[in-house]
């Protein structure tokens, strides 16, 4: 985000390293947990996406020039949708087509405490997803505007090229303007043939930082998961969704523990949040009653499963086998085909598991980590500790962070030959 990045204006004796590493950690925090609500908010006053990231990213370059000499402001939200209504406000005197200043509704003062605008993401994501648009850009245009993650990151979880997805994401920006495409949730009857993409985004939200201890976009997703609820609550996958991220939501403590990843049927239920889990059953109870079974409603059913553990004390590896046949038949992922594999190896013994993983090699690449982890685990379940190490090496050469790192190499250290 441009917007984010340091400026070294302003007085050096008074903006210290505190100071600036305060204020670059308030800009940042805002970013993380504010961004798709600020872009939001300013997208449906212009109508125009493209400016409205323009101003917002100035916005953030004038924080961490003011914040360090004047302090962070109680209300940093306020604070920086302010400035960025400057600056479109700057824009419209040079061009007619963007509102004038009295058309800028409702922006909050910046002093003042609290939420007081309201959340707009799942009006822009409803833009976003206009049938107007090319459907394979609804997604990365909802992860762009709503997460804030740039095209690169994006063009890398669809395997497109990054300078092709940004000219194409710029190109919609600028029809959705130039079409005047309403800024608004539309009519209840359009409304299903626009929420598979915001399904997706949603997802997408709640997966991007899954290993964060924070986790605030995976708070984020599930608030927009429960909004969409209410105005979808017929919706088997909309529900199943809003299971799913509450189920993941609540082993957030759980996942990381001295810096160290810990695989879910060996985390510690104590740690599990039973507030989220009980919101989860609700809504997974919920989706079942419509007799719709979809991609979400079983990632779902499949946590679900995992959570049971905390009552029975041991996983359910059976009925994991049989949802994940079940998800497979719906999307056939690569992540799944991994995950049967590894069930495999429970259900069957370490041999089978191995003969599963071989079998799935060539579908899912020799770069895809997850296989070789399993790969390495079903090895040193078997015995075969030099084939266990060399693939643990080849999956810590792949991962790409460091909780996940650790663990692997604390494996690979288990199966050393004396």
């Amino acid at each position: 985000m441009s917007g984010c990045q340091n400026r070294q204006g302003g007085n050096p004796g008074i903006r210290d390293g505190r100071q600036l590493s305060n204020a670059a950690r308030a800009a940042e925090m805002a970013a993380r947990a504010s961004y798709g609500r600020l872009l939001a908010f300013l997208s449906v006053r212009t109508s125009d996406i493209a400016q409205a990231e323009d101003a917002l990213a100035d916005a953030f370059a004038k924080a961490l020039d003011h914040w360090p000499e004047n302090g962070v402001p109680r209300n940093p939200d306020a604070w920086l949708l302010t400035v960025a209504r400057n600056r479109l406000t700057d824009v419209q005197r040079r061009q007619t087509r963007f509102p004038t200043e009295h058309e800028l509704p409702d922006m909050p003062e910046e002093e003042s405490s609290g939420r007081e605008f309201p959340d707009q993401r799942l009006a822009l994501m409803m833009v976003c997803a206009h049938p107007a648009i090319a459907a394979d850009l609804h997604t990365p245009l909802m992860l762009q505007t709503v997460l804030g993650l740039d095209a690169k990151h994006i063009a890398r979880l669809y395997l497109m090229s990054p300078a092709a997805l940004s000219k194409r994401l710029v190109r919609a920006k600028t029809k959705i303007r130039d079409a005047g495409i309403p800024f608004k949730i539309p009519d209840r009857e359009v409304l299903p043939e626009r929420s598979t993409s915001v399904l997706e985004a949603i997802y997408g939200l709640h997966a991007h930082d899954w290993l964060d201890p924070a986790d605030t976009l995976g708070e984020e997703a599930l608030y927009l998961s429960d909004l969409l609820c209410k105005l979808l609550p017929d919706s088997a996958e909309v529900l199943g969704l809003s299971a799913l991220i509450a189920f993941s939501h609540a082993r957030v403590n759980a996942r990381i523990v001295e810096g160290i990843l810990v695989p879910t049927d060996e985390q510690n239920t104590y740690l599990w949040n039973d507030g989220l889990i009980n919101y989860g059953k609700r809504q997974l109870s919920r989706a079942y009653r419509l007799e719709e079974v979809g991609r979400f409603q079983i990632e779902a059913a499949i946590e679900a499963v995992h959570i049971e553990r905390k009552q029975s004390g041991e996983t359910d590896w059976e009925a994991l086998n049989k949802l994940y046949h079940a998800y497979l038949t719906k999307v056939p992922t690569a992540g799944g085909l991994v995950a049967q594999a590894a069930i495999t190896g429970r259900l069957h013994g370490a041999e089978a598991g191995l003969a599963a993983i071989e079998a799935i090699e060539e579908t899912v690449g020799p770069a895809f980590q997850p296989f070789w982890a399993v790969r390495a685990d079903l090895y040193a379940r078997s015995g075969r500790n030099n084939e266990a190490v060399a693939c643990y090496e080849k999956a810590i050469s792949l991962a790409t962070d460091l909780p996940t790192i650790e663990f692997l190499r604390q494996r690979r250290i288990a199966v050393l030959p004396n």
